[in-house]
């Protein structure tokens, strides 16, 4: 029995049919399109519980289906699967909504490995106990309602966003190497070179910052990694 639905766009046949023959080994249900808006229909008819997605697609192309997506669905985990190797090409994937960003050739097996960490994590969330939120300075991190809250206004944290902003608050002042962070954010190890982490502590800051501009809240300890230390922010009163 299956026991999530993967939906897999990709315009490559062999890819497609390689991705969906592992991932089905694997107990899943996949839905397979070739195109970006065949791939948006699926998406929005079947509701998938995760994406897998590469980026030069016909119709409508990888970057346009991610913003649609996250438009529908704020939660859902989506994995980019491209040749496109850049730092750039990774870095804008993960600021429009990616969760993770793999590279063209990788390994079925730890694509399988990725997407059933991302599921955990996911599944953990929506049926964990409530637990208590941390309130300091002014901020509220909900763990039950997976966001954090200024004068009870949402900070409009993606989820992936407010686990990196809960790990680091949970360590309450203790530094944080990236590795550590990625791990207990991600569920699975960093891989050498991903900006991953960096990428989403800068999107964190900035919401942090529109909401409580006075206050700092996510510090780069250098050498090491980031702290969560609240603190007037540089030029306030």
């Amino acid at each position: 029995m299956a026991t999530h639905t993967i939906l897999i766009v990709e315009d490559d046949a062999a890819i497609a049919d390689s991705i969906a023959y592992h991932l089905g080994r694997a107990g899943h249900r996949t839905l397979t399109a070739s195109d970006g808006a065949a791939g948006l229909r699926l998406f929005t008819r079947e509701r998938p519980d995760l994406v897998v997605l590469d980026l030069m697609l016909p119709q409508v192309d990888g970057w346009r289906f991610t913003e649609e997506v996250r438009a529908q669905d704020p939660d859902v985990p989506v994995i980019m699967c491209s040749a496109r190797t850049s730092e750039h090409d990774r870095v804008h994937g993960l600021e429009i909504g990616a969760d993770d960003y793999m590279t063209k050739p990788f390994s079925m097996k730890e694509l399988v490995a990725r997407v059933s960490a991302h599921l955990r994590r996911r599944d953990k969330e929506r049926g964990r106990d409530a637990e208590g939120p941390i309130e300091t300075a002014g901020l509220v991190i909900d763990p039950d309602q997976v966001q954090a809250f200024v004068d009870g206004r949402s900070v409009g944290l993606t989820p992936r966003e407010f686990q990196v902003l809960l790990v680091l608050a949970r360590a309450a002042g203790r530094p944080l190497a990236r590795n550590r962070i990625y791990r207990e954010a991600w569920g699975y190890e960093m891989m050498a070179g991903d900006r991953s982490v960096d990428v989403f502590v800068r999107k964190v800051r900035q919401k942090l910052r529109a909401a409580l501009p006075a206050t700092d809240f996510v510090i780069t300890h250098y050498g090491v990694g980031y702290r969560f230390d609240p603190a007037p922010a540089a030029g306030s009163d």
